[in-house]
C-alpha cells in the first residue's frame, strides 16, 4: 500500500473552488513528488470525477494551473484537475540536469529499466498506480471516473497511459502530443537513456500501441500548424494513419497559425474539458 499522506504547501480560492499544491513521499520514485489539484465547488456535495493533466518538457506541477486556464471549465463541469510534476528531482544521477529533454523535467511518463535511472525514474507507476490512491485518500474523488490529457511529452503520456489502461481512464485527449516517439529525436534520446533494450521502445509509443489495442472511446487531439516541433518531433499523421488502420475513433484538429505553447492550449482548453466531462459525467 502506497503512502497516501500529503503535505499541503499552498491553497488559493479559484472559481468557487480551490487550487492547491502538495507533496508526498513516493514509493515508485523513492523521492518526494509534487502535484497540484483544482477542486471544483461541486466536490462539496460529494465525490466528483478526476482528470489528470500531464505537462511537457521542462514543466512542473505548477505550469498547468498557472497557464492553461482550465479551472473555470472544471468548475462548470464538476471535475477535479490533477497535475503531477514531470519527473523526480535532485536524484543525483550523472547528467540529469545537462539537457532540457532528458533527466530532470523529462520523465516521459515511463518506468525506466536502465540503471541508474530505474531506481527513481518510474513515472508510469507513480501516475497510474500511486497518485490515484493518494488523490482518493485526500480529496473527494470518484476513481471510477478518471480521464487523462496532456501536452507534448505529456500528450505522449496521456495517449500511452490511456491505451495501456482502458479500464482506468474513461477519456483521453492531447495537445500537440509526441505521437510516434520511437521515430523522432526526443523519443529516441529518452528511450535510449531510460530503457535497457530497444525492444521495449514500442511499448511506450502510442502509434504502435493503437494499432494493436484501440480504445472504444474517442480520442481528441489538437495540433497547431505553426508548431515549431511539428515537422521533426510530433508525427500526428503517423498516429492518424494507425488509428485509421485499427478503427480507433479519433478527432485530429489542425489549427492554422497556432504554435506549441499555452496560448494555443488555453484557446482550446474548454473543448478538451467538455470532451472529458461528456464521458466522465455520464
Amino acid at each position: 500500500m502506497a503512502h497516501t499522506s500529503i503535505e499541503t504547501t499552498d491553497t488559493k480560492k479559484c472559481f468557487g473552488g480551490a487550487v492547491s499544491f502538495h507533496s508526498h513521499e513516493s514509493e515508485a520514485t523513492v523521492t518526494t513528488m509534487n502535484f497540484s489539484v483544482y477542486t471544483p465547488p461541486a466536490a462539496e456535495d460529494g465525490p466528483v470525477p478526476v482528470l489528470y493533466y500531464l505537462a511537457g518538457l521542462t514543466c512542473t506541477e505548477e505550469t498547468f494551473q498557472i497557464k492553461a486556464g482550465a479551472q473555470r471549465y472544471a468548475a462548470e463541469n464538476g471535475l477535479i484537475l490533477v497535475s503531477p510534476d514531470t519527473s523526480p528531482r535532485d536524484v543525483g544521477n550523472p547528467g540529469e540536469d545537462d539537457d532540457y529533454d532528458f533527466g530532470t523535467g523529462a520523465g516521459f511518463y515511463i518506468d525506466a529499466t536502465k540503471e541508474p535511472w530505474s531506481e527513481n525514474y518510474n513515472m508510469y507507476s507513480h501516475i497510474v498506480r500511486e497518485l490515484p490512491e493518494t488523490i482518493a485518500a485526500n480529496f473527494p474523488a470518484n476513481l471510477d471516473r478518471q480521464g487523462v490529457f496532456g501536452h507534448s511529452m505529456g500528450g505522449h503520456g496521456a495517449l500511452t497511459l490511456a491505451l495501456k489502461n482502458p479500464d482506468q481512464y474513461k477519456s483521453v485527449s492531447a495537445f500537440a502530443p509526441i505521437c510516434n516517439p520511437t521515430e523522432v529525436p526526443w523519443g529516441e534520446k529518452a528511450f535510449s537513456g531510460y530503457l535497457a533494450d530497444e525492444s521495449e521502445w514500442k511499448d511506450h509509443d502510442a502509434t504502435e500501441i493503437v494499432r494493436a489495442k484501440p480504445l472504444e472511446h474517442h480520442i481528441l487531439i489538437d495540433q497547431g500548424e505553426d508548431d515549431e516541433f511539428l515537422g521533426e518531433q510530433l508525427s500526428p499523421e503517423a498516429f492518424e494513419k494507425a488509428c485509421e488502420e485499427s478503427s480507433q475513433p479519433l478527432t485530429l484538429r489542425r489549427h492554422e497559425g497556432y504554435g506549441h505553447d499555452y496560448y494555443f492550449i488555453s484557446t482550446f482548453m474548454e473543448d478538451h474539458i467538455r470532451h472529458h466531462a461528456g464521458t466522465l459525467n455520464r
